[in-house]
């Protein structure tokens, strides 16, 4: 995945600054080094990495920590600033109606990604429209439409049409007024005149609220002269990097487009249609650097199907009532805020711990499984794990197309699961700070 070489090799940094016995001139100089090869490594421009870790020295050697703070701790927050600077503003987006016009070079992922923006905004309770616009590769059309229908957005586009300025004229008069309107234009192989042309008349046409630029990251720091080049033929409003799963080398990519004057808003984050992720610089590294970012995992439990259901999961789960009915819910929830490896690196806690992309593999796998082998049990064995003998075990594994040793690895997990939260609950301190947390109220005692 792009930016996880750099992620593990910042991260053994702050380890190498926590394990230190004293911050002194040499651990200083260690450090910066470490800095220095991460950064160029994942393709970030030389003279950038060279003056991020001379102000990295520089601060760390000049500035005095504040009261309170230690030096191992005011060297990690000079550490997490420098590398925030490289990204640029965070750029506000309201999701709202408005009318969005999306560019590119042929081959970055605009198609999809228009599709992943209209799902982001549906997300938030904005009706959506997409117009097909590239005259050029009737497939893109075809495919615009095909999406449109997969996520009930409605479509417009005229096949017939060879001037994109008139399909978007159209395309406008059938748009309801509280309706956001994303269209998708035509890419080249470079940035030529006509292609310029054609997106200022579309644009004329359109007078959009953000124009968008779409980039692949593999391009790497040429990501950064071509949206340099768009923002001053067009004006950006600000720019979606794709492929960010991808095993490109992301630094590059980000470092350059932040300095070319147009603001990342968006970062592509996988194929599924729901992987466009709000780009804001201070989470971001957070999460690069492994502290976490609490606040994305809520806010994709937010925009859960089901969320009062696994509330009500959660809140048995802390009180030992727990059931494999709500187990599953559970399981349905992590499957909805998306890849395993994704939702681990959000928590503070597993941000700098060794996981190996091989046992996020396995772990992603095995959930799968378990929610295949709950899919197959009856209503009575849900709300009854006790009922779950050997015929029952292997009816399950049967239905399931499991082992009937993964049905019982998934009743140890329950019961492990259950007895945990048990222990917990039964701490009065913590059961004090449950009952703060689900809003004052007693909890039941645990069983």
């Amino acid at each position: 995945m792009v930016l996880d070489a750099l992620g593990k090799s910042l991260r053994g940094v702050l380890q190498k600054i926590a394990r230190g016995s004293v911050v002194d001139e040499a651990l200083l100089a260690e450090v910066v080094r470490d800095i220095q090869r991460a950064l160029l490594q994942a393709d970030v421009n030389v003279e950038l990495a060279l003056s991020l870790t001379q102000r990295v020295r520089r601060r760390a050697t000049d500035e005095k920590p504040p009261a309170g703070a230690s030096l191992r701790d005011f060297l990690v927050r000079i550490i997490y600033e420098e590398i925030r600077g490289i990204l640029g503003t965070e750029k506000p987006f309201e999701t709202r109606p408005k009318k969005i016009l999306l560019a590119g070079l042929f081959g970055q992922g605009k198609t999809t990604t228009a599709a992943k923006l209209a799902r982001y905004l549906q997300k938030k309770g904005v009706r959506v429209g997409l117009v097909g616009a590239d005259i050029h590769r009737p497939a893109a059309i075809d495919q615009l439409e095909q999406l449109s229908r997969k996520i009930g957005a409605e479509f417009y586009s005229d096949r017939s049409e060879k001037r994109a300025e008139r399909i978007v004229k159209e395309a406008l008069k059938l748009a309801g007024p509280n309706q956001a309107t994303i269209v998708d234009t035509a890419g080249r192989t470079g940035i030529d005149p006509e292609l310029i042309e054609e997106l200022r008349r579309v644009k004329e046409v359109l007078n959009p609220d953000e124009v968008l630029l779409v980039l692949d990251a593999a391009m790497g720091q040429s990501a950064g002269r071509s949206a340099e080049a768009f923002h001053k033929a067009v004006g950006l409003t600000g720019v979606i990097l794709t492929k960010m799963d991808g095993s490109a080398k992301g630094g590059g990519a980000l470092s350059a487009v932040a300095a070319s004057g147009a603001p990342i808003v968006f970062l592509g984050t996988g194929e599924h249609l729901e992987e466009l992720e709000r780009f804001e610089p201070t989470r971001f590294v957070s999460r690069l650097l492994g502290m976490g970012d609490i606040q994305t995992l809520l806010e994709r439990f937010e925009e859960l199907s089901n969320k009062q259901a696994a509330e009500e999961a959660a809140k048995k789960l802390m009180t030992g009532r727990f059931s494999l009915r709500d187990m599953r819910t559970q399981l349905e929830s992590l499957g909805q805020m998306g890849p395993f490896s994704k939702i681990v690196s959000m928590f503070p806690a597993f941000g700098t711990a060794k996981l190996d992309d091989q046992r996020l593999d396995e772990s992603q796998k095995r959930l799968l499984r378990f929610r295949a082998i709950l899919d197959s049990m009856n209503a009575q064995e849900l709300d009854d794990a006790q009922l779950l003998k050997a015929e029952r075990i292997h009816r399950v594994a049967r239905g399931s197309g499991q082992r009937p040793q993964e049905v019982r690895a998934l009743l140890k997990q329950y019961e492990l699961t259950r007895k945990a939260a048990h222990g917990l609950v039964s701490n009065r301190r913590l059961r004090r700070q449950l009952e703060k947390q689900f809003g004052g109220a007693a909890l039941p005692g645990p069983e």
